[in-house]
């Protein structure tokens, strides 16, 4: 699959470093998932409530979180060896990365931890924002136990440009849940964290293309403050306000497998 021309600018503005890890199949404390695998540290996408940011510190990187990916190049290699000792559970691909990040087009590592977790049979949930995904539908339908999850957080592309300054479009990921459903993969829906929406809107769009949905509020508003105060939109950090917002939600989504997280 050809490398998205939106994504050519936010690979021009990013360090890339190519290292070596020594452990990819790491157990998680993520519900549902037992072990979790991320090919990757940092995220081109930019998001700036990205719960991930603590990762600076372990990586040595002084730029801005957004603005770096080190890229390990051996974890097809090293989750061979990882998961031949492991127990079979649920993997996670990914918890502090996007799988499917603008660098997958080229390295390709998801893919091939993918195919190897397809050897093993570990079932498998992918949470994305990238259409990427759909390059390694091939590999998904192979599965027996496979989920895939498309991030969308708003229905409103100004505010998905504010908030998630180089991720894909959310009519992208729309777009792209739709074909995954169509193939026959059980899909979901995460919406985390809350940001400002239309929630009758997005739940009109996304409704038929998801099996279930997951909803979240802003667990990280101190990232975030200054920016619902600059727009004027300070409600959306008032529970009360998000609550309702949430219970719209429920109602548009009647009927599916809904998750409060």
């Amino acid at each position: 699959m050809q490398l998205p021309d939106l994504w050519y600018s936010s690979l021009m503005r990013i360090a890339i470093r190519e290292i070596q890890a020594k452990t990819i199949l790491a157990k998680s404390g993520i519900p549902g998932a037992d072990y979790c695998v991320n090919a990757y540290v940092g995220c081109a996408h930019a998001c700036i409530y990205c719960y991930a940011t603590f990762m600076r510190k372990f990586t040595g990187h002084a730029e801005p979180w957004g603005s770096f990916v080190d890229v390990k190049t051996n974890a097809p290699e090293l989750l061979k060896k990882n998961i031949r000792r492991a127990v079979k559970g649920n993997v996670m691909l990914s918890s502090v990365t996007d799988a499917y990040q603008p660098l997958e087009a080229k390295y390709r590592l998801t893919r091939q931890c993918l195919e190897i977790l397809h050897e093993y049979q570990f079932p498998v949930d992918i949470l994305t924002k990238s259409p990427l995904v759909l390059r390694d539908l091939d590999v998904i339908q192979r599965f027996e136990h496979i989920e895939v999850g498309i991030t969308i957080t708003t229905d409103d592309e100004g505010m998905r440009k504010v908030f998630e300054p180089h991720a894909p479009p959310i009519s992208a990921r729309i777009e792209t849940l739709g074909k995954l459903k169509g193939q026959g993969v059980r899909t979901y829906v995460f919406i985390g964290p809350l940001l400002p929406m239309d929630p009758e809107k997005l739940t009109e769009k996304i409704r038929f293309h998801a099996d279930a949905v997951l909803i979240s509020g802003m667990n990280y508003p101190s990232k975030t403050a200054a920016v619902y105060r600059r727009l004027g939109i300070t409600q959306w950090l008032d529970k009360e306000y998000t609550d309702d917002v949430r219970e719209r939600l429920k109602k548009g989504m009647t009927g599916k497998d809904i998750t409060i997280c």
